[in-house]
């Protein structure tokens, strides 16, 4: 019996910069009320994340940062993971040297070395607001960071630096995207995998008692790592491959379907 639902947001629980469902909030609601714990798990910053567990209306623990933190749903902090410093130092030059975007997280701010259109993208995808402070402001910075973030409209350019990162610091970065125009950098060891697990024992819920649901690359190790991984009718084939399940698309309420056909209905819902 499925007794922890953890979730991905965009793609999955709702399109990127839009609203949950009312069929997806009704279906969360409902597991809620049937016992189930209903977990987000998600490469945005914890503040980014927060509107979207507000809106469904039940205590609906975190994991943000794909991994890196893990709040409660009373906003008590059960675990973090930042990168190492001199990682992110070099990481933040290894961008800087290439003329590539590179944005950094602390406290839970987003800050960014200028401006670009990119960012833009990104606020209004996420709807979060960056702080600008140069290069070197960013290389001031480097403590307490859970993760980096390169954007770019060319998927050759993220393929190059992500490639150029797993081969200087493979040994101590986790690489990954959430989205074609995102590529991201954590510790070594961290995803939404990891994040899980940690949350699910101190729940104390079974790794067969696990489903899990999602759409892109970042959301692959918990797909895989538990009994019962969905993927999204969006995600992309690769993803769909390795799945137990597939589900519906994101704008057709896949995530609710979901829902229905591998919690609410085996409980008599």
């Amino acid at each position: 019996m499925i007794k922890l639902f953890v979730t991905d947001i965009d793609g999955t629980l709702l399109p990127t910069g839009g609203k949950v469902s009312e069929k997806n909030i009704e279906a969360i609601q409902k597991m809620t009320q049937a016992g189930v714990k209903v977990v987000i798990a998600t490469g945005r910053m914890h503040g980014a994340a927060l509107p979207i567990a507000a809106q469904l209306k039940v205590p609906v623990p975190i994991i943000s940062y794909n991994g890196g933190l893990i709040k409660s749903s009373s906003g008590e902090v059960i675990h973090t993971q930042f990168m190492d410093e001199d990682i992110v130092l070099k990481i933040i030059d290894f961008f800087a040297e290439r003329g590539r975007h590179i944005q950094s997280y602390s406290n839970d701010t987003l800050y960014v070395p200028e401006r670009n259109s990119g960012v833009e993208y990104y606020e209004e995808a996420i709807r979060v607001k960056a702080v600008t402070v140069g290069w070197d402001g960013l290389r001031q910075r480097v403590k307490g960071v859970p993760k980096l973030l390169t954007i770019s409209e060319d998927l050759n350019e993220i393929l190059d630096s992500m490639n150029g990162i797993k081969k200087l610091y493979g040994d101590k970065v986790e690489a990954t995207q959430s989205n074609i125009r995102f590529a991201e950098f954590m510790h070594k060891g961290v995803t939404k995998a990891g994040a899980i697990k940690i949350l699910a024992s101190k729940l104390g819920i079974a790794n067969d008692e696990i489903l899990t649901i999602g759409d892109s690359e970042n959301d692959l190790p918990m797909l895989t790592a538990f009994d019962c991984g969905i993927a999204m009718g969006n995600a992309k084939d690769s993803i769909k491959a390795v799945c137990k399940h597939v589900t519906d698309i994101c704008e057709n309420d896949g995530f609710a379907k979901a829902a229905y056909d591998y919690v609410l209905k085996p409980l008599g819902n």
